[in-house]
């Protein structure tokens, strides 16, 4: 590489630093954390850093065996930086999603060219779902980076020469950490994306070869193995059983409702990949139909005219798919683990169109861009309406609902969009100015996230997200260990991390649990949805409102000590919308 290559290497480098710092980061602590699965983890993290306990996470005071432990070690090193916030919960989510976009496009300058490699990266940065699961507090980041590295660790040890062949040891460790980050699919993921690449391309002679099979299994067990083999020691059969339910049962049957029928990740893929996505199914079929026809002929391949990367690519792309098909339990961010194989085939393919014009599919792919960015484009403008008809439904849980209006925020993202879909038809459809389609299309998808974070999220979250938050921040303040906190008919999980201690979730029609604890403690304070008071047990007749945000009520049997500004946590890197 001459001075000249190192010198723009080092400068696309920076550029998707930045840009990606950007998205990941920028208002990363301004909307409060969604429940459930947020504010659980978020709490988890918190307990750890306040007990110190590196073994066990709980929730709420209580063992939770949802997810391994290693997101909450991150998050526990998160708030000695920060502090405890919102931003400290959702900061390894972004720093992780950050080294994804770089490790992507280091690899691919390794394996392809730069302009692949930039293409390439800019296409897992710029869509919806890397995106959002990189600005939230859940485990998703974290693990698409290490079972990502993992897979780039196989294909370079097993592909590599002399010293690059070291990395066939990163298929070990991604894994590994994988699966303390999110369990068995920590492992499953690299495993079915290896194996059918090693039984397609007839490759399982040169792993047992370079991939140290037998001392790579060794070196996975003793990195993964050791915290499950203390937590089963420890907690025993509470630990055994209920990690049993959240692996093993959530393949086999929906949790807390989440199902869906088998086509469910269809629009799944094609949103939240979006607009890449449209490039997707013309290589994965080439690629595909191929390699297909090279087996059924017995021949080797022309790398010219067959990239055996491509295959690997898309191997990974339909296991992943269809392993999480054939779970019970469907959820859109599953199937994130696939997006930078989906990735690489995209980039691939939209460089071959711009090399030779006559590419098969282009003209048809860019149409489908098009096609479902106009129909985001009628979705967001229908949404006023939408939400008038059907807010009514939302006011149980959300009390002003009702009176909330979304401004204009939805008409300004569908004008976005019917803009950016136009140029993209425009220089996409002229086969001299195809280029320009690209950055038109990455364009509209950054300005659509940048409004999505400075407008609409900061409105969603003064009425929805934040009121109940900033009591329970408010009602922490005022209570000691042995007093009392309610959250009543609200059993959002964020509240335990906002109020900074253990919370008492009653349900409408367990008022008896609400007499109970007036009965036994002092200090008592209930937050709950104002249309919920007249459900109230005679006995909270005494306790007078405090505070009230937005159709929430903090009610309390003794005054407030500590009226907090606004009842808003002070300043940090992260403060609840205003």
């Amino acid at each position: 590489m001459t001075t000249t290559d190192r010198s723009h290497h080092a400068l696309i480098l920076l550029a998707l630093l930045l840009l990606s710092g950007l998205l990941f980061f920028i208002g990363l602590g301004d909307m409060g954390l969604t429940d459930q699965d947020e504010g659980r983890n978020a709490e988890a993290g918190r307990e750890m850093f306040e007990s110190g306990d590196r073994l066990t996470p709980t929730f709420n005071g209580e063992l939770r065996v949802a997810k391994p432990v290693f997101i909450y070690w991150l998050m526990d090193q998160s708030y000695r930086l920060f502090g405890v916030n919102t931003f400290a919960a959702r900061f390894p989510s972004a720093l992780f999603g950050v080294g994804l976009i770089l490790i992507h496009y280091l690899f691919l300058i390794h394996q392809r060219d730069r302009t692949i490699a930039l293409f390439g990266a800019l296409m897992l940065l710029l869509n919806l779902e890397i995106l959002g699961l990189g600005r939230m507090a859940l485990t998703d980041s974290v693990l698409i980076f290490f079972t990502t590295a993992s897979l780039y660790g196989f294909w370079l040890g097993l592909h590599g020469e002399n010293g690059v062949r070291r990395w066939i040891w990163a298929f070990y460790i991604g894994m590994a950490l994988a699966t303390l980050t999110k369990g068995p699919v920590g492992f499953a993921v690299p495993l079915i994306a290896a194996v059918l690449y090693l039984t397609w391309a007839r490759r399982w002679p040169e792993y047992w070869q370079k991939g140290f099979p037998l001392a790579g299994m060794l070196l996975f067990i003793l990195l993964a193995a050791p915290w499950y083999a203390a937590m089963f020691i420890v907690h025993g059969e509470a630990y055994a059983s209920g990690a049993k339910v959240h692996t093993i049962g959530r393949f086999f049957s929906p949790m807390e409702g989440h199902y869906g029928t088998i086509f469910f990740y269809f629009p799944v893929l094609l949103i939240g990949f979006f607009p890449w996505s449209a490039l997707l199914p013309i290589p994965l079929y080439h690629t595909l139909k191929d390699w297909y026809l090279i087996r059924r002929a017995r021949t080797h391949p022309d790398p010219y005219e067959a990239s055996e990367l491509d295959l690997f690519a898309s191997l990974w792309v339909v296991g992943v798919f269809i392993f999480f098909t054939a779970s019970s339990t469907r959820l859109p961010h599953y199937i994130g683990p696939l997006f930078p194989a989906a990735a690489i085939l995209t980039a691939s393919y939209w460089s071959r169109c711009l090399q030779d014009p006559t590419t098969k599919g282009i003209r048809g792919s860019i149409h489908l861009m098009m096609g479902v960015g106009y129909l985001l484009a009628i979705a967001f403008a229908s949404l006023p309406t939408l939400y008038a008809t059907y807010a009514s439904k939302l006011v149980k849980e959300f009390p002003l609902a009702g009176q909330v209006d979304l401004g204009s925020g939805p008409y300004l993202l569908a004008t976005l969009l019917l803009i950016g879909m136009g140029l993209v038809g425009y220089l996409g459809l002229n086969d001299e100015r195809r280029g320009g389609a690209f950055w038109a299309a990455g364009a509209t998808l950054a300005s659509l996230v940048l409004i999505i974070i400075v407008l609409v999220i900061p409105h969603i979250n003064r009425y929805m997200v934040a009121p109940p938050q900033e009591l329970a921040y408010a009602a922490g303040l005022n209570l000691t260990p042995q007093d009392q906190f309610i959250a009543y008919g609200t059993t959002r999980a964020s509240s335990v991390f906002y109020a900074r201690r253990k919370t008492l979730f009653v349900h409408r029609g367990e008022e008896d649990r609400i007499r109970t604890a007036l009965k036994e403690s002092k200090r008592v304070m209930i937050l709950l949805p104002e249309n919920a008071q007249s459900k109230l047990p005679a006995e909270a007749v005494t306790l007078v409102p405090v505070l009230k945000r937005y159709g929430y009520v903090l009610l309390a049997n003794q005054p407030m000590v500590t009226v907090p500004e606004a009842a808003v946590p002070p300043p940090q890197p992260s403060v609840l919308g205003h």
